[in-house]
């Protein structure tokens, strides 16, 4: 079986970040463990996001902060459970728990941890400085956006809090924010971002299963296939990439239906006594594949591409369009979304490799496309 890859190590603070105890300094406080911020700044370079939760008091946390350089997505300090605060640190950055590390000296809080939380990988210090080396920390690309992971984050907690005291509705905070949704054809440079996309996102990934770069580079050079991809911004700031979508099926290989443009000729009748006219098929676009960051979700973008898709496979005159889903614990709010863009599962419509297909009838009424929704060379 593969390892998860971890996407936030929580760091306790006392004999692990600091070497000492930040209670007991009096007046002279403890210096940072060298070899663990070595640590740190090495995952954090590979786009792992880091967190703390320590029984100390906050001013613990902000003297971690200052003594390392490190953006801490997350801080639980207090005096509870570590397991509840791991827990609520995972919750709060929308990760699994199973993409979880925790670092702790005390044997007591890991085994806590471990019995409360036994998918998040539990390590001591010594465990920690090793880590590096391990493939749960080893992403295959370090993308851009992995990179400022630590800083986009920063800038989430910026928007939830806005968010927050923002007195009306979802829309509306994202109206108010600048909120800017690009959707666009892929290109070769996108290759390492769409992979990692592929490989890092559970929730709101309709495959279930990573895409390597070759057969996203084969995608692009089949004429049987489109990719399109989603990059994300508002007044906070630039996401990059953050979702994309295969299109595939006959609507993908049939020219675009053109409102108002020439129409073809009719065809001649057949002669008198001629078996009738096979009708043809009706066009349909599949999509094999959606996936969205999690740090995406609440902010309209994959509403936006879901709405996106249906237009579009309208305008290249489909009649369906079906989204094949593998169905898993992990992955309702992909589900609860294609639901909410009028895509259902009909019992029994199951694809080879076990997925549910998820289908919309084009016909009649599509869903509005957001007014911060830009489209770039339809894909």
């Amino acid at each position: 079986m593969t390892a998860s890859l971890v996407k936030c190590v929580v760091w306790d603070i006392d004999n692990t970040l600091l070497d000492g105890v930040w209670l007991e300094s009096a007046g002279q406080l403890p210096p940072a463990d060298p070899q663990l911020v070595s640590v740190l700044r090495d995952l954090a370079g590979r786009g792992i996001l880091h967190a703390l939760a320590s029984r100390n008091p906050p001013d613990a946390a902000a003297y971690v902060r200052e003594l390392t350089g490190a953006d801490f997505a997350a801080v639980e300090c207090g005096w509870d459970s570590k397991a509840e605060a791991v827990g609520r640190i995972a919750a709060g950055l929308d990760l699994s728990t199973d993409a979880i590390a925790f670092v702790d000296d005390d044997m007591l809080e890991r085994a806590e941890v471990s019995a409360t939380l036994p998918d998040v990988l539990v390590l001591t210090p010594e465990e920690a400085a090793e880590a590096p080396g391990w493939p749960q920390f080893s992403p295959a690309a370090v993308t851009d956006e992995a990179r400022r992971r630590g800083e986009l984050y920063a800038a989430r907690r910026r928007r939830d809090a806005e968010a927050k005291a923002f007195g009306g509705s979802r829309d509306e905070f994202l109206r108010q924010a600048g909120t800017r949704i690009t959707i666009a054809p892929a290109g070769p440079a996108d290759l390492p971002r769409l992979h990692e996309l592929s490989v890092r996102t559970h929730q709101l990934n309709s495959a279930g299963q990573p895409v390597s770069q070759a057969e996203l580079a084969g995608l692009f050079d089949s004429p049987e296939h489109a990719v399109a991809t989603v990059r994300l911004a508002d007044n906070f700031g630039d996401d990059g990439l953050v979702g994309a979508a295969v299109l595939t099926g006959s609507a993908v290989t049939s020219p675009p239906v053109s409102p108002g443009g020439p129409v073809p000729p009719a065809s001649p009748r057949p002669p008198a006594g001629s078996p009738p006219l096979a009708r043809p098929e009706p066009l349909v676009l599949t999509v094999p594949l959606v996936m969205m960051s999690c740090r995406a979700l609440g902010r309209g973008a994959l509403d936006a591409l879901l709405a996106w898709l249906c237009r579009s496979a309208a305008a290249r005159g489909a009649a369906e369009l079906q989204v094949p889903c593998l169905v898993t614990e992990r992955n309702v709010p992909m589900r609860l979304a294609l639901a909410a863009a009028g895509l259902r599962a009909e019992p029994g419509r199951i694809t080879s490799d076990g997925r549910a297909v998820f289908a919309r009838e084009l016909a009649g009424s599509l869903p509005a496309l957001a007014d911060w929704l830009i489209v770039r060379d339809e894909p």
